[in-house]
């Protein structure tokens, strides 16, 4: 079994910076895509950034030039960082990646439990 977990959510003020680390626990033979999603109250999962096993990267519309993602970090995996914060950033942020763990199978899905972040203006 494979857990993802957040950390690094918080409050802020707009303007401010942020930066939220996943970890990765369980047996990983290998890690492929993975990526930033977030949930604000009453609204659908969305897309925040994703960067591939390439290194490619794509974000969001809203967060470009603001957001970074990044990765090849091995107790901490993908990390986003937020600047320039504003209030609709707010939402629980959630980590994804597609983790491969045996050699005898295709990666599968999995998701982090979330962490929130509060943006005040």
């Amino acid at each position: 079994q494979v857990q993802l977990v957040e950390s690094g959510g918080g409050l802020v003020q707009a303007g401010g910076s942020l930066g939220l680390s996943c970890a990765a626990s369980g047996r990983i033979i290998s890690i492929n895509t993975m990526g930033w999603y977030r949930q604000a109250p009453g609204t659908q999962r969305e897309l925040v950034a994703v960067i591939t096993s390439g290194r490619t990267t794509n974000y969001a519309d809203a967060v470009k030039g603001r957001f970074t993602i990044s990765r090849d970090n091995a107790k901490n995996p993908v990390y986003l960082q937020m600047n320039s914060l504003k209030p609709e950033d707010t939402a629980v942020y959630y980590c994804n990646a597609a983790v491969r763990t045996s050699w005898a199978a295709r990666p599968s899905d999995y998701w982090g439990q979330g962490t929130q972040v509060t943006v005040s203006s």
